[in-house]
């Protein structure tokens, strides 16, 4: 039998990290008997056999980590300060739920001590709206600073990009007097000027340029976000209320937010003051009824024509489905803009009724799951009247490359 190839030390440093103690004898052997941890491997070590080896007696037979089912380690405050110095934020983020989904260890959202030194991110907010009244009084205060901390971050990140592709969307239809480069309305003013073309030049010269309003007009759309907040959408309702909020701080916008299970919550009132506030009105779990919740949005749609309607749910539809299908088919006849998004978060797309979404994708519904980050182009798309599957085949092609 041949000998098996010597493997670099810092190859085998990784392998041992990523497969545990018990890997460490067959490691040695493709290492020469070389493998050695050194101070900071040890210590990272230590913080994933923490989670996924099978506490003391070892690791499972195949000899890889895994999440093992053993008691919580009672050293939790140093454990994630070396999560926290040795792993990238991205991967403290899987490590911390790791640690909440299987390793059962709730005292990481129930002590406020530990508590603030968790690396707070959406999977966290959403856990710890799923425990809804088990968080002890002590620790909610500390609670709403980790949900505020993920919520200042998301607004952050698509405030700016949403008031602009509102703003744009929304003033392509007033032409403005007052010059400015950024506001040059290219088609109108191509169009307008074609008697102007110079065959001898090869150019266009026209004899005015228009230039988009740069006048901001009050409620001139309403936008409903219609969220599903059974557990499974935990991710997409944290970025949903969020974005709520920024919709509803639009002076252009008339904006309301609900959220729904086999009951609907109207979040409205919340969604223009703090999303804080309306992320702890949101009780994460329980069955679905969408029609119920479309029932109850309808009552906001005053002009179809100057409508968005985004329901943001997977589709496992308890309630009347046959119902549902038709209510969401009189609102696109209507003239209103529909769109399904199966989730709102950086997951990928969930699982998801397969079936209902054909069914609404055939009533020019495009139903589909959407990165936080291509919200804004898919909001301007919508308001500046595009062909909602075009634009939703064109971001899931984007999305998938």
């Amino acid at each position: 039998m041949a000998t098996p190839k010597p493997i670099a030390p810092e190859q085998l440093g990784r392998w041992r990290l990523i497969l545990g103690a018990s890997s460490q004898d067959q490691l040695n052997e493709y290492g020469g008997g070389n493998l050695s941890l050194d101070a900071d491997q040890q210590l990272m070590d230590e913080a994933l056999a923490a989670i996924y080896d099978q506490t003391q007696e070892g690791s499972d037979s195949s000899g890889k980590r895994s999440a093992g089912s053993g008691g919580s380690s009672p050293r939790l405050a140093k454990w994630l300060g070396d999560i926290r110095t040795y792993f990238s934020e991205d991967v403290v983020a899987v490590i911390q739920q790791d640690a909440i989904d299987r390793k059962g260890m709730r005292e990481l959202l129930l002590e406020p001590e530990l508590l603030k030194n968790v690396q707070p991110n959406v999977q966290l907010v959403g856990t710890l709206l799923s425990l809804g009244g088990q968080i002890p009084e002590r620790t909610k205060e500390t609670a709403r600073m980790v949900v505020r901390a993920v919520a200042d971050k998301i607004k952050l990140t698509l405030e700016q990009r949403i008031r602009q592709a509102v703003q744009g969307a929304l003033n392509r239809n007033e032409h403005s007097p007052i010059p400015h480069a950024n506001s040059i309305d290219w088609k109108w003013t191509i169009g307008r000027n074609l008697k102007n073309y110079n065959a001898q030049l090869g150019r266009l010269i026209p004899e005015r340029v228009y230039f988009y309003s740069r006048a901001q007009r009050t409620n001139n759309w309403t936008v409903i976000v219609d969220m599903d907040q059974s557990g499974s959408m935990a991710d997409s309702v944290v970025y949903g209320a969020v974005t709520g909020s920024i919709f509803a701080s639009l002076p252009a916008l008339k904006t309301h937010v609900v959220a729904f299970d086999t009951e609907v919550v109207d979040l409205t009132e919340t969604c223009g003051d703090d999303p804080v506030d309306m992320l702890f009105g949101v009780q994460l779990g329980g069955g679905t009824d969408i029609n119920k919740s479309v029932a109850y949005c309808e009552q906001f749609i005053t002009e179809p024509s100057e409508t968005l309607f985004i329901l943001l749910a997977d589709l496992f539809e308890g309630g009347n489905q046959a119902q549902l299908v038709r209510r969401l088919g009189e609102m696109v006849e209507s003239g209103v803009r529909v769109l399904c998004l199966l989730a709102l978060s950086d997951s990928g797309t969930p699982c998801f009724d397969e079936a209902l979404a054909r069914r609404l994708s055939a009533l020019g519904i495009p139903c589909f799951a959407c990165t936080p980050d291509r919200l804004p182009e898919l909001v301007e798309g919508a308001l500046r009247g595009q062909d909602l599957q075009s634009l939703a085949t064109r971001i899931k092609s984007d999305d998938s490359h």
